[in-house]
């Protein structure tokens, strides 16, 4: 399951990708926010970062006006690696290398287009497994 969140500047990218998760069928969780009335990123950080610490989500997808402070709040919290993607070289390398679990997105950096490229990107591209990356991860985490 795929946890999904957002600020009022990530409210309209959501609802596309919210489109796009049910086209394929890929079940999700929205903790919001659920309209374009100014809020603050860092609570929908925190309510994605711990559907996926918990176990009740596998990913997550978080966007606000930058996808900046969306993802810094997110990086916070234990067991959470958050990339900022503006395109799917990054989608794709921060899956490979880093095995990020969270992907941030800037409502107002990228389109609805190339967005759910980036998504469908970082949703469908497995970690590497390399030895030199999960070395790489292990020092993060400590």
């Amino acid at each position: 399951m795929i946890a999904l969140g957002c600020d009022h500047g990530g409210f309209e990218l959501k609802q596309e990708i919210i489109a796009y998760l049910k086209a394929r069928k890929i079940e999700y969780k929205d903790f919001g926010c659920y309209d374009n009335k100014s809020v603050d990123y860092p609570v929908y950080a925190k309510l994605v970062g711990k559907a996926i610490q918990s176990g009740e989500c596998e990913k997550g997808i978080l966007i606000c006006g930058t996808g900046i402070g969306i993802s810094i709040a997110a990086n916070k919290m234990k067991g959470i690696r958050a990339a900022v993607c503006t395109d799917c070289f990054c989608a794709e390398a921060t899956r490979l290398h880093n095995d990020s679990n969270v992907l941030a997105l800037g409502g107002r950096v990228v389109g609805p287009g190339l967005a759910i490229k980036i998504v469908d990107t970082f949703l469908n591209t497995e970690f590497s497994g390399e030895e030199r990356h999960q070395r790489r991860i292990n020092q993060i985490e400590d």
